[in-house]
């Protein structure tokens, strides 16, 4: 009975927790089983049963193990439950993606509810599960089993240990970090290992011991990458990122030691019988596992989700090289602009203030007016294509004509998918919201036949990208019900069709902010992935050439290590990483109240990471809101001399908002650098301050590579290499007064007077330098 006592009690425990959470937990996302009010649907695929159908019954068949087994240890039945949590996650994403490269890294990102769960779950059961007789058993030899996990694990990487949380100099055992890197993990793994196999097996027998100790081994190892991470990675440098590091790395650890775990339970036991000298029933044993390893290895190898061919761009349009944005001329293109949200269908909180300004050509000279050659042009999926299969043509006019006003003043366009919330509908009139949610405006994005909310109800938490009904509308997209995703990428096809022979459409950001439905990283990683690759393939058949914008998911604003696309998603070469930097701004820490998780030139820095893992150039597509306290100009500041020194391009938010806009909120002002007067007097005067900062001096294109990069206003300091001889260098400088230009290595320097400031010009041949004042 005692051995039954047990189980009963983790069992009826767990239940329980998992009963209080669902109801707890408004959103669904912060519970181990989430109900948001959501209904499941056949219709939509094996996902929308997932939790239930799969993740319940795998926690409660390894949580009747584990609890049977090594529940006599209180710490031992805290790593079984956690076990048990990592492994359920793991098959439930596996039934979702049928791909268990994925499948694993998804466990990592329930560690965080894993823990606390088992700390009670395993106390409680310790209380209530009735006596224990204790024994110590014999470990066995420790080192065999453990070197063959540490020898095993670059060949079973997939995606752990990746993203922006590894500095160079965190050891990791994957192949493409590195000789150095592989020999120091391994080390690391198989001393974790041994340590833990030595203690885990004198008190747990059999498999679920060398698991167990597989697991505990995997946190050990992430400990150590933390310190070795605070240590690489610039320590607590104005922000908390240290201490997400090392959760991070301990959660991935965790989850690579519940996933292949198993290896180290099936070695010990073979060195056991080997050591006992019962050596006849070994050989079938690790035929057995040799044959699941190279199943394992076989599925979990990383690949590519998408098949689109390389073409190179026509002559005169940019494209994507290596770490930078270029012409195609052997010069370095620097776009520096701003968000342009004219053209959303946004949802209208008052039907009597309009929720746009009207987009004018004046307004594209007005940018040009201040240095800016970019603009990103948002626009609503909802307006292109209200009906399902046919593009509005008026819409589609009104997004030519932007086009051709900014290609009058030179300013490149980067077309945006733009949806914030997913959708522009409001909550219903009637809505309950659970305790814990509120009601909610609209925002904007996809039109309504490819908004499947399941019942959810649009309440939201914190903030408008938390609301069930859009994360069930996402989720919904990222899974292709009733060929939403689809739809969306042959609209993409379409609408780059219109544009695939305009050199001043820099590319196409093909969705902004995107959502982390219910189940990241599936969703946010994977799935997501499958869009952006489909979409490229649509792009590309349509003829259009131009650069791929590719976004994290709305995590990366605040968080920095939900990178968005695995790596290998595509064999197309000309995108790039588009994160939006803002950091110690509209995240959640600053609403909060907290110290920043990620510092705003931190952020800088794991962009560049992920852009390098993805072989891309970083552009930030949006930045800025920094509100209206007194810390605001000095937040530019850092941000521009960050910039600068990144040698990046980037899109403020925002060149206009509308009274009405829902992100205004019905302000006495249209809060934008170009200010608007709520009481229909007409425009304010724009934010010079934040202007001056923004329009400093900048190389729109440089010959070769820049090698450094300073600006204060008018002051300009930069030095760059070019292979080649250019004549591409061409310099913004404001202000009334001509700039005093000092060069080396540049010839035919030519300044000329434009709107709001000054042209330079001129040609350049190796190393070189220019400094204005």
């Amino acid at each position: 009975m005692k051995s039954v006592r047990r189980p009963v009690v983790a069992l009826s425990t767990m239940l329980t927790l998992v009963l209080i959470q669902a109801v707890a937990d408004p959103t669904g996302l912060l519970a181990l089983v989430g109900w948001s009010g959501a209904i499941p649907s056949f219709d939509a695929g094996l996902w929308s049963f997932a939790p239930y159908l799969v993740f319940l019954p795998v926690l409660l068949v390894a949580l009747w193990w584990v609890s049977a087994r090594a529940g006599e240890w209180f710490w031992t039945l805290t790593a079984g439950i956690v076990l048990a949590v990592l492994l359920a996650q793991s098959a439930t994403a596996f039934v979702m993606t049928w791909d268990l490269a994925a499948a694993g890294s998804a466990a990592s990102f329930v560690a965080g509810k894993a823990i606390p769960a088992a700390l009670i779950v395993a106390a409680l059961t310790r209380w209530l599960g009735g006596p224990v007789s204790r024994r110590r058993l014999e470990p066995g030899p420790v080192w065999p089993p453990a070197v063959l996990f540490a020898g095993l694990a670059p060949l079973l990487a997939g995606l752990w240990w990746t993203g922006a949380a590894y500095a160079p100099g965190i050891p990791a055992a994957r192949p493409d970090r590195g000789l150095l890197s592989v020999v120091i993990a391994l080390a690391l793994i198989a001393g974790a290992t041994a340590l833990s196999l030595r203690w885990m097996r004198s008190r747990v027998p059999g498999v679920l011991g060398g698991w167990l100790a597989a697991l505990l081994a995997g946190g050990l190892v992430g400990l150590v990458q933390a310190v070795i991470g605070f240590a690489v990675d610039g320590g607590l440098s104005g922000d908390m990122w240290p201490l997400m590091v090392a959760y991070i790395a301990v959660a991935d650890g965790l989850a690579f030691g519940a996933c292949v775990g198993w290896i180290v339970g099936i070695g010990a036991v073979v060195t056991d019988r080997v050591a006992e000298g019962r050596a006849a029933r070994a050989p079938q044993v690790a035929v057995a596992a040799v044959a699941a390893f190279a199943l394992v290895a076989t599925l979990v190898l990383p690949g590519g989700n998408s098949a689109s061919a390389e073409a190179a761009p026509p002559a005169g349009m940019l494209r994507a090289s290596a770490s930078v944005i270029t012409d195609g001329n052997g010069n370095q293109v620097l776009l520096r602009g701003v968000n342009v949200n004219n053209l959303v269908d946004f949802y209208q909180p008052r039907p009597d203030v309009p929720a746009t300004t009207p987009l004018s050509e004046a307004d594209f000279a007005g940018m040009a007016g201040y240095g800016f050659n970019v603009a990103r042009l948002n626009i609503s999926w909802s307006a292109l294509e209200p009906e399902r299969g046919t593009l509005d043509p008026a819409y589609l006019a009104q997004i030519g004509d932007a086009v051709g006003w900014a290609k009058k003043y030179g300013i490149y366009t980067v077309i945006d998918m733009h949806q914030d919330g997913w959708w522009n509908g409001p909550t219903e009139e009637g809505t309950t919201c659970r305790p814990g949610t509120e009601t909610m405006w609209g925002y904007d994005g996809a039109p309504e036949w490819a908004t499947i909310t399941d019942g959810a109800p649009r309440c939201q938490f914190t903030g408008r990208d938390i609301s069930p009904a859009g994360n069930r509308a996402f989720q919904n997209f990222y899974f292709d019900t009733n060929g939403v995703q689809t739809a969306l990428a042959e609209t993409w096809g379409k609408l780059a069709a219109t544009f695939a022979d305009e050199p001043m459409v820099a590319g196409f950001d093909l969705l902004n902010e995107p959502g982390f439905g219910e189940t990241a990283p599936v969703t946010t990683s994977h799935q997501l992935a499958s869009f952006y690759g489909q979409a490229i393939d649509r792009i590309r058949a349509a003829g259009a050439e131009q650069i791929m914008f590719v976004e994290p998911s709305i995590f990366w604003s605040g968080l920095g290590f939900d990178t968005g696309p695995t790596p290998g998603f595509t064999d197309d070469r000309n995108i790039v990483f588009s994160p939006h930097l803002y950091a110690e701004s509209i995240t959640m820490d600053r609403s909060l109240g907290i110290p920043a998780i990620v510092s705003l030139e931190r952020q800088f820095t794991l962009g560049q990471r992920v852009a390098a893992d993805l072989g891309a150039p970083l552009w930030s597509g949006e930045y800025g809101y920094w509100g209206e306290d007194d810390d605001v100009l000095a937040r530019l500041v850092r941000y521009a001399d960050a910039e600068d020194a990144h040698m990046l391009g980037s899109a403020y938010w925002v060149w206009k908002q509308a009274c009405g806009d829902p992100q205004n909120g019905i302000q006495p002002v249209g809060n934008a650098l170009m200010m608007q007067n709520c009481d229909g007097s007409g425009e304010l005067p724009p934010k010079t301050e934040l202007l001056d900062i923004l329009s400093r001096a900048y190389p729109q294109a440089a010959p070769g590579v820049l090698t450094a990069l300073e600006a204060d206003g008018a002051r300009l300091q930069l030095s760059g290499n070019t292979t080649e001889r250019s004549c591409g260098l061409r310099l913004w400088v404001p202000g009334s007064a001509k700039p005093a230009v000092d060069v080396t290595g540049v010839t035919e320097l030519e300044i000329t007077s434009v709107p709001g400031g000054w042209s330079v010009t001129g040609c350049a041949d190796g190393d070189y330098t220019v400094s204005t004042r």
